[in-house]
């Protein structure tokens, strides 16, 4: 699709949810070039809620009413991952551009039948591994890039905490439900970070898991440990529990000269350490957290530089999680 530098894309939500609430639908609305024109959710009078609450024009009870709608130009799918493809290839049919809320889909399959679609339609298709796009992450990767701690040797990710309130009690969770997401809190949160470590290392040439369920609170894991290799030669590994009985988001990179240390998801100053001394470097994150991924969506659009993650690099995250949780 030819960039179009003087149109204003109109969007579509489906599934205006919680993560549309501040994290991303807020951005859609103030990103020159972009407005966001309907959002859908099952629940008609939810879906009218949000639209009332947001100054949303439209609001719809059906999918398919959004993504035909001529005052629709291209849609963010915003569900649980089980629905992505289905929603995904009617999308394609339309011929509108489309974002896909992380991860991609609950199966590497799944995933490719989806960017398969959108590649045969020739459409944008992003994905929203929105730490590709913001400031402190590409610091991260300016430093490595740069040599500060020399050359990359090994990542290593931590990432635990205890059972919620909800997992105790039982509760319907859909992120702990093994029919939606088989790697539970893995499938939601790991994604994040694993994605990220392909843009600051390059893509994985072998990835090994594997997996428990440790509490027995609900279907999916919730204990999941990994190793791997990047094709530069860093290797990695990594630990999600989500039955420990404290809470940790690190992740360490040791490099020939120095480490790197940062969190995927707490507001904490990057470290850099080498025989110099160590620098504590803050960088606040936005309070939509998806505005920067959103803009590069705009500047893709209006012919610019290519949006940091699309449909071949969730393609390939989809491949690494799968190869973790050993469904293929």
């Amino acid at each position: 699709m030819v960039g179009q530098q003087n149109k204003r894309w109109r969007w579509g939500i489906i599934g205006c949810g919680n993560v549309t609430e501040v994290k991303s639908g807020p951005a859609y609305q103030q990103t020159p070039g972009f407005a966001l024109q309907g959002v859908m959710r099952r629940n008609l009078a939810l879906a009218q809620d949000y639209a009332q609450r947001h100054q949303v024009p439209l609001f719809f009870a059906d999918a398919d009413e959004l993504i035909q709608h001529p005052e629709i130009d291209a849609v963010y799918i915003a569900t649980p991952p089980d629905s992505h493809r289905d929603y995904a290839l009617r999308v394609a049919e339309a011929g509108k551009p489309c974002c896909i809320e992380k991860p991609l889909a609950p199966s590497y399959r799944d995933s490719q039948a989806i960017v398969s679609a959108f590649s045969q339609a020739k459409l944008p298709l992003f994905v929203a591994y929105y730490r590709r796009s913001l400031p402190r992450f590409a610091k991260v990767r300016a430093l490595l890039q740069q040599g500060a701690i020399g050359q990359a040797r090994h990542l290593h990710w931590q990432l635990c905490k205890p059972p919620s309130e909800q997992d105790i009690s039982g509760d319907y969770n859909w992120r702990t439900d093994k029919e939606i997401a088989a790697g539970g809190y893995f499938d939601d949160l790991a994604s994040h970070g694993l994605d990220l470590f392909a843009w600051l290392l390059g893509d994985y040439a072998e990835v090994q898991g594997v997996v428990a369920n440790q509490q027995g609170l609900y279907s999916a894991w919730d204990a999941v440990s990994a190793c791997w290799r990047h094709y530069g030669g860093v290797t990695g590994s990594a630990s999600w529990n989500f039955a420990s009985y404290r809470r940790q988001d690190r992740v360490w990179i040791e490099g020939s000269a120095g480490n790197l240390s940062f969190s995927i998801f707490d507001e904490a100053p990057i470290s850099l350490e080498t025989s110099q001394g160590v620098q504590h470097i803050e960088i606040a994150n936005p309070r939509h957290i998806q505005q920067y991924h959103v803009q590069a969506m705009a500047t893709q659009l209006a012919g610019g530089t290519a949006h940091p993650s699309n449909g071949q690099s969730a393609l390939h995250t989809s491949w690494v999680m799968d190869r973790i949780l050993r469904d293929i």
